[in-house]
C-alpha cells in the first residue's frame, strides 16, 4: 500500500521546518541545508517556497518569538516543534501574504496531539488580536548589542532596515561599454543594480557572458589593484569566482586557489560563460604555495560572513563569539602565510565579508606588511576610506539605493 499523500502545500512547509531546524538547532548554513531538507520535493516551486518561508522566518525570528511568547502562559522551549510550526504559520500570514486559514491548515499536520491543539489555539488567539510584525524587523539581541558597541545606533538601525527584505542584485561587467548599455541603475564603473526579484538567467547579457552577480562592496577589493597589464596575481579562497573574473577582465594573469571542489566548479562555469581565463587550483591555502613570487595577492579570507546577513539571514543565528574568534585566528595565519609570496614592491589586498572588528580592523595592528592607504578616487561613490586608509563598508552606505554588504578591506605592500 502506498503511503498516504500529504495535503497540498504541507510538504513544502515540512521542508521549511527541516530547514529551520538545520539552521537553528544544528548550526548549518541555510543554502547548504536546502538539498537535505527539501530533497523530496519534486517541483522547483515547492523548493522555492520552502526556502522563502525559512528565510523570511529567519529575518523575523525575534519578533515572531515575541508574539508567540505573548500568547502562551508557559514558555515554549526554543527548539520545540510547536514553536517552529507557529513561526512558519505566523510568518506566512503576517509577512508573506498567505490567508490565515491556509497558513494554519498547512502547518497543523506537522505536529500531533497536544502540541497541535496548542498550535491552533495560539495562532487563533494572535489572529483575533490582529497582531502585526514590527517594521523594520528586530535583530537578535546578541548581534544588536555587538554591532551597537562596534558601530553605533545608526548602523544598527540601517541593519534592521536592510534585513526587512531581500536586497537588490548587483552585476559586475567585464566590459565598460556593455555596462553603459545595460538597462540598470549604474553604481560605479562596470557595475549596475537590478531589482531583487530579477531572474538572473533571463537578464540581457547573461548568456553572452557580459556580467556576473557581485555586490558592489564585494567588487572593491579587486578594484584596488588597477589594470593588470599581464602581471601575476593570486586569488586566494577564490570561489565562486567574482573577484577572479574581475581580475581576469582587468588584464591580470590569475591563479585562483580554493579548497572546495563544488565551488570551484561554479568558478569554472563562470569563466567559460564569460570567456575569461584563469588557472584554477584546488588546494588548501595553508598547505599550498606558489612556484614563484607574484606581483599581487587578493586574500578574501574565510570569515563569519555576518556582512552578508541581508542575503543570508541564517548567519545572525549561526555565528557566535567563539566562531568569530576562530575565524580571526585563521585569517591572521593566512595573512602571514600569503605575505611571503609577494615580490618586493608587490601588493596584497585582504578582505572579509564580516561586520566584526575582530575579523577586520584588529588585523591592522599585527599585519606583516605595510599598509598601503586607499585613496577616495579609487572607490565607488558613497564609499570613503577610513582615516588610516583601510575601507569599511556598512549598511548605512547607499541606504537610499539598496545599501551595501558589510566588508573590511585593506591594501598592503611589501
Amino acid at each position: 500500500m502506498k503511503p498516504q499523500a500529504s495535503p497540498p502545500g504541507v510538504d513544502a512547509r515540512r521542508a521549511a521546518l527541516r530547514l529551520l531546524d538545520a539552521v537553528l538547532r544544528r548550526g548549518l548554513p541555510l543554502e547548504a541545508a536546502l538539498d537535505g531538507a527539501a530533497g523530496d520535493l519534486a517541483r522547483p516551486e515547492d523548493r522555492g517556497l520552502a526556502h522563502a518561508i525559512a528565510a523570511e522566518t529567519l529575518r523575523r525570528l525575534p519578533d515572531l518569538d515575541a508574539l508567540i511568547d505573548s500568547a502562551t502562559q508557559q514558555r515554549l522551549p526554543p527548539d520545540a516543534k510547536a514553536r517552529f510550526a507557529l513561526r512558519i504559520a505566523l510568518v506566512q500570514s503576517l509577512a508573506l501574504g498567505t490567508p490565515p486559514h491556509a497558513a494554519i491548515s498547512t502547518v497543523l499536520p506537522l505536529v500531533d496531539g497536544g502540541p497541535r491543539r496548542l498550535l491552533h489555539g495560539v495562532f487563533g488567539a494572535l489572529m483575533r488580536r490582529k497582531v502585526v510584525l514590527p517594521s523594520p524587523p528586530s535583530l537578535p539581541r546578541g548581534v544588536a548589542e555587538r554591532w551597537l558597541s562596534a558601530w553605533g545606533r545608526d548602523m544598527v538601525d540601517a541593519a534592521r532596515a536592510a534585513l526587512a527584505a531581500p536586497p537588490p542584485l548587483d552585476l559586475s561587467f567585464a566590459d565598460a561599454d556593455a555596462s553603459r548599455a545595460f538597462d540598470g541603475e549604474p553604481l560605479a564603473d562596470r557595475h549596475a543594480r537590478v531589482p531583487a526579484q530579477s531572474r538572473i538567467a533571463e537578464l540581457p547579457g547573461f548568456a553572452e557572458g557580459d556580467w556576473w552577480v557581485q555586490d558592489l562592496a564585494a567588487s572593491i577589493p579587486a578594484r584596488l589593484f588597477g589594470p593588470g597589464e599581464g602581471r601575476t596575481v593570486l586569488d586566494l579562497c577564490a570561489a565562486p569566482g567574482g573577484k577572479t573574473l574581475q581580475l581576469a577582465s582587468a588584464g591580470w594573469q590569475v591563479t585562483a586557489v580554493d579548497s572546495s571542489a563544488a565551488r570551484l566548479q561554479r568558478l569554472r562555469e563562470n569563466l567559460q560563460r564569460t570567456r575569461l581565463s584563469a588557472e584554477v587550483i584546488e588546494a588548501d591555502v595553508m598547505a599550498w604555495e606558489p612556484p614563484a613570487p607574484v606581483d599581487a595577492i587578493l586574500l578574501d579570507a574565510p570569515c563569519s560572513a555576518t556582512g552578508i546577513f541581508r542575503r543570508h539571514p541564517d548567519v545572525l543565528y549561526r555565528v557566535r563569539p567563539k566562531v568569530i574568534a576562530e575565524m580571526a585566528e585563521l585569517q591572521r595565519a593566512m595573512l602571514g602565510c600569503a605575505a611571503g609570496w609577494l615580490k618586493p614592491g608587490g601588493k596584497l589586498v585582504f578582505s572579509t565579508c564580516s561586520l566584526e572588528p575582530d575579523e577586520g580592523e584588529s588585523h591592522l595592528e599585527h599585519a606583516p606588511l605595510t599598509l598601503d592607504p586607499v585613496r577616495a578616487d579609487e572607490l565607488p561613490q558613497g564609499v570613503a576610506p577610513r582615516p588610516n586608509g583601510h575601507v569599511r563598508t556598512l549598511p548605512t552606505m547607499l541606504a537610499d539605493r539598496g545599501a551595501l554588504d558589510g566588508f573590511f578591506i585593506a591594501r598592503f605592500r611589501r
